[in-house]
């Protein structure tokens, strides 16, 4: 069985580069029942990976994974292990992927002696060495940038990995509703009452999928899955709202993808800020019931002893988009036959457009990769050429 059969990703799902969710759990699983505080649930979550050396902690600089990584360090000092190691990717060539500045301050606040960065070029291309290799042993994985995990991977063979995976999805179930006019405010109550169905076309009619490289009964589809997922979110209790995020679709095939790249290097990898007991002891911890103003408060309120200065109120975040679309991918679109897309739901020429274009849409990029795939169609399990691990700092 290839990766693809095994995630399950549908046609509809590669044309538009999402895993949708057209049919949510009705009642997803409850978290489970806890007494922690949010902070030691975190310190909880990542002690079995530092149980397993050398534990590497995928680390960016940015808020999750400071956070990730100032909870091992706690552990590992507490509790006489080995300390973990911080392994960041670095990409001279991009400047907006840039977050040295947060790294170092992190690292230096930390008090981290061993620290590894690997200097990329365009190996994370799309269709780079890395992708090509994780394509070739496992086939199409999702979201299409799972790969960018591949060199950390490499460093953690027979240990354990950490990531910040989840982090984002914590803060926005805790992010209060936006400010309304007094009109809105009617219509918006309207619409959380009326019927579900109803709900859904609204959400349709009003936020339509921006996808010009897809077919419109395609587009349209695939924003009525958009659109069904987003009607049946909950609006409270807050352990509720948490339950249903954490039971989307998406969730679980990144956890799926990331788990079939570890495992193939005898690597345990665990995502702290997915735990389900770190969520059930958020929805504990009285947050404010219709959520924290800001993410700086909520992240203070729950994990201000844990945090480094100052990443508690960053609001910047790195683009990557040079990284995974650069001479590889348009390489690759400049020679593209056409073959290896779905016809049905794809406009090709308008895909290779969009490839061509200043901006590519990241949203294409799987079906760049399955394009790929479909010309180099045999997996084996080792590639024909291993790619280079960049320079380690």
């Amino acid at each position: 069985m290839t990766a693809v059969a095994a995630l399950s990703l549908s046609p509809l799902d590669v044309a538009c580069g999402l895993a949708l969710d057209p049919r949510p759990q009705p009642r997803p699983p409850a978290l489970p029942a806890t007494t922690s505080t949010p902070e030691r649930a975190l310190l909880d979550a990542v002690r079995p990976a530092l149980r397993r050396p050398p534990c590497l902690v995928s680390f960016s600089g940015g808020r999750d994974s400071s956070l990730v990584l100032a909870a091992a360090v706690r552990v590992a000092r507490e509790e006489g292990l080995a300390p973990p190691i911080p392994v960041t990717n670095r990409f001279p060539g991009a400047p907006d992927a840039d977050e040295s500045r947060w790294q170092e301050q992190v690292i230096a606040q930390l008090g981290l002696a061993d620290w590894r960065r690997l200097e990329l070029d365009d190996e994370l291309d799309a269709v780079g060495p890395y992708a090509r290799r994780m394509l070739r042993e496992h086939g199409l994985l999702w979201p299409f940038n799972v790969h960018f995990h591949l060199p950390l991977l490499d460093l953690a063979r027979g240990g354990s990995l950490l990531t910040g995976l989840g982090g984002d999805q914590l803060l926005d179930v805790l992010r209060p509703p936006r400010q309304r006019t007094r009109a809105r405010r009617l219509a918006h109550a309207a619409l959380v009452r009326a019927p579900r169905p109803v709900r859904a076309a609204v959400i349709a009619a009003r936020d339509p999928l921006q996808a010009p490289w897809m077919r419109p009964a395609a587009a349209r589809a695939a924003t009525r899955a958009m659109a069904a997922q987003l009607s049946a979110r909950p609006r409270a209790p807050l352990a509720a709202r948490m339950e249903y995020e954490l039971s989307l679709r998406y969730l679980r095939v990144t956890r799926q993808s990331l788990a079939v790249c570890a495992a193939a290097g005898d690597v345990l990898l665990a995502h702290p800020l997915c735990a389900p007991q770190l969520w059930s002891a958020v929805a504990r911890a009285c947050a404010p019931r219709d959520g924290f103003p800001g993410d700086e408060r909520a992240l203070r309120a729950l994990f201000g002893a844990l945090l480094p200065d100052g990443l508690a109120a960053r609001t910047d975040k790195a683009s990557f988009d040079a990284v995974f679309y650069n001479r590889h991918g348009r390489a690759f679109a400049r020679g593209w036959d056409g073959g290896g897309v779905p016809h049905e739901l794809v406009d090709a020429e308008a895909l290779r457009g969009g490839w061509l274009s200043d901006a590519p849409p990241c949203l294409s990029l799987t079906l760049m990769q399955a394009a790929w795939l479909s010309a180099h169609p045999t997996l084996d399990h080792r590639p024909a050429h291993e790619p280079e691990l960049g320079h380690t700092v």
